[in-house]
């Protein structure tokens, strides 16, 4: 799958993860108690989540969402966005 990132100093910055289930949290641990970005959306296609949408930590979600839906995340990757609860 796709991680997508908004805001913070890795806007628009994109990575690969060979995970079936997207962490909730990027980097998933860091043991350094720093800020992550967490998990806001999921695009699925079918059953497998094809990308993920982090958002910087102190990003709000409808802000992160609608960056996404700009960026035309869903369309690019013909997938159906949704809550990032799975």
């Amino acid at each position: 799958m796709r991680a997508l990132f908004v805001g913070g100093p890795v806007d628009n910055s994109e990575l690969d993860i060979n995970a079936t289930t997207p962490p909730t949290h990027y980097p998933p641990d860091t043991g350094s108690g720093q800020s992550r970005y967490r998990l806001h959306q999921v695009g699925r296609k079918g059953d497998d989540v094809v990308y993920a949408v982090y958002g910087a930590p102190d990003s709000a979600d409808d802000e992160v969402l609608a960056i996404a839906e700009e960026r035309g995340y869903a369309r690019r990757f013909e997938a159906e966005p949704g809550p990032a609860r799975l």
